[in-house]
Order: C-alpha cells, then sequence, then structure tokens
C-alpha cells in the first residue's frame, strides 16, 4: 500500500487553475432538492452569523470557517480522479456559476473563473472533466438557455438544481453582502482533499 494523504482545502484551493476525471460509472449526479437547501442553508447561515454591512471585504478572513467535508482523490495516470464527493463538488460549482452571474454588473465584482474552468487554446475545460456534461455547464456559464430533450438524466438533474440554488440563494446574501460571501466560501469554506494512489487504496 502506497502513501494516502489527507490535506485541509480552501474550495479556491481545491478548484482553483485544477481539473478532475471522473471514472464513467460515477459521472451519475444525483443530489435532490433537498440536499441543494441544505447546502444553502448552511452556508449562507454560517456567513451571515459574521456578516456585518458596516464591515470591509478585508474583515471577512476573520469570520468563522465552514468544513464540508472531505473528498476522496485517486491519482493515476497523471490525472487526479474524483473517487468520493463528486456530488458537492458539482453543487458547488453550480453554486460558484450562479454567483458569476450574479456579478455581471456590479463594480465589485470577484474573479473567480478560474474556480469553475480553465481556457486553452480559446477552448473552455470545466474542473470536472465529464464530456457529457459540457454543452449543459457553459450555457448555464454563458447564461442561456438549454435544450434538455435528450439529455442523460444527470445532465438534466444538473439543470434542475442550478434553478433551485437560483430560487434557494436568499436576498441577505446577493445584495450588498455578495463580494463578502464570495470571499468566504472561496477562502473561508473547506474540505480534506484525500489522496491515494492506487484504485485499490482510494476504494478501501
Amino acid at each position: 500500500m502506497r502513501e494516502i494523504r489527507g490535506d485541509a482545502r480552501t474550495v479556491k484551493e481545491l478548484l482553483k487553475g485544477r481539473k478532475y476525471s471522473i471514472d464513467y460509472y460515477q459521472r451519475e449526479y444525483k443530489w435532490g432538492r433537498k440536499q441543494i437547501q441544505e447546502l444553502i442553508n448552511d452556508l449562507t447561515s454560517k456567513f451571515l452569523d459574521d456578516y456585518d454591512e458596516e464591515h470591509q471585504r478585508d474583515q471577512v478572513s476573520d469570520y468563522g470557517h465552514y468544513f464540508l467535508g472531505p473528498i476522496i482523490i485517486s491519482y493515476k495516470d497523471n490525472m487526479d480522479y474524483l473517487v468520493d464527493g463528486q456530488q458537492r463538488l458539482t453543487s458547488l460549482t453550480l453554486l460558484l456559476i450562479h454567483l458569476r452571474n450574479l456579478q455581471k454588473e456590479r463594480s465589485d465584482l470577484v474573479n473567480i473563473d478560474e474556480l469553475i474552468f480553465s481556457e486553452k487554446f480559446g477552448k473552455k475545460t470545466f474542473n470536472m472533466h465529464v464530456p457529457e456534461r459540457l454543452s449543459c455547464m457553459e450555457a448555464l456559464f454563458d447564461g442561456h438557455s438549454f435544450d434538455e430533450n435528450g439529455e442523460p438524466e444527470s445532465v438534466r438533474n444538473i439543470i434542475t438544481r442550478y434553478q433551485d440554488i437560483v430560487e434557494l440563494l436568499p436576498e441577505e446574501v446577493t445584495n450588498k453582502a455578495l463580494p463578502y460571501f464570495i470571499d468566504w466560501l472561496t477562502e473561508n469554506v473547506h474540505l480534506v482533499e484525500i489522496t491515494a494512489y492506487s484504485d485499490e487504496d482510494a476504494y478501501s
């Protein structure tokens, strides 16, 4: 058995400039509205415990931290494969896309593009490399409608959960507090990244 490492990572550290592959049999996105609502409630209530509209943005660094649990990565063939945690990372990515879209007309924009995708030779690659999701994720990112007809259930579920996020994210974090909430989410929310160097270790 090779080394298994566990490291606490912020959302920014987990997503910025990184790309995760997912084995075909694990690609289904299954979260329902209940799980999205719990995630939104947990994150926003923790943030609002500390937020004060009189604060400066740099005071967000003193806000409480929040732990979202572990994810398990299997490193093989020079790629990071997401073994456990793709439901949470997919949901966080959908939340980040919505937060990005909310900022489009604002002057106090927080650039979170690199947490959502990377670009090479003009081609976007999202943080989770799942080819059948590409068109759907591009449409959400660009704020366009997407025709779900004929799409896999997982893709249709991504669209529905994104709509849930749009509906459920409270106004308290989408007005003046928006850049503060984005800073807090990316810098003060943590997951533990557990890296295994073989499938045998990852699934044991």
